[in-house]
């Protein structure tokens, strides 16, 4: 039998790529990724195991704008290692101009998350919210 070991990489189109380079090449840089490769419209970042891709919408790509409810892709999440990292990412893409949708906070018995979306600029094709989650079985003491 054929099993998946994981994600290869999420890659997301974009409206403005500039703008979004920068945006994505700090908040990734955060998150400990580096760079892979890039081309003229397209930049992608690693951190060892999860690669993330963004490219330059077409034009007829960037008449349309996302609407939260349309079929496809619809967020993706980064496991961190613990809350305060939720909450330091938090206070970082706040820095970046990013909307926070619901501040960090339990959301679930074992789902400490942060939701935020993107500068309008950065909007990605079928992708609205991101999030970033610690499972609580690696409480932390105190």
């Amino acid at each position: 039998m054929v099993r998946v070991v994981g994600i290869d990489h999420i890659s997301l189109r974009v409206g403005d790529f500039e703008k979004s380079k920068a945006f994505y090449g700090k908040l990734m840089g955060f998150l400990g990724f580096k760079v892979l490769d890039e081309y003229p419209d397209a930049i992608g970042w690693t951190n060892g195991k999860t690669r993330l891709w963004i490219g330059a919408a077409d034009d007829k790509g960037k008449k349309r704008k996302h609407r939260i409810g349309d079929i496809g892709f619809h967020h993706y999440a980064f496991e961190l290692e613990s809350r305060k990292d939720v909450d330091a990412l938090e206070a970082f893409v706040k820095k970046l101009g990013a909307k926070i949708v619901d501040p960090a906070g339990e959301y679930y018995d074992d789902y400490y998350a942060v939701f935020f979306s993107r500068p309008r600029w950065a909007e990605a094709r079928r992708h609205e919210l991101g999030r970033a989650h610690r499972p609580c079985q690696a409480q932390e003491g105190g």
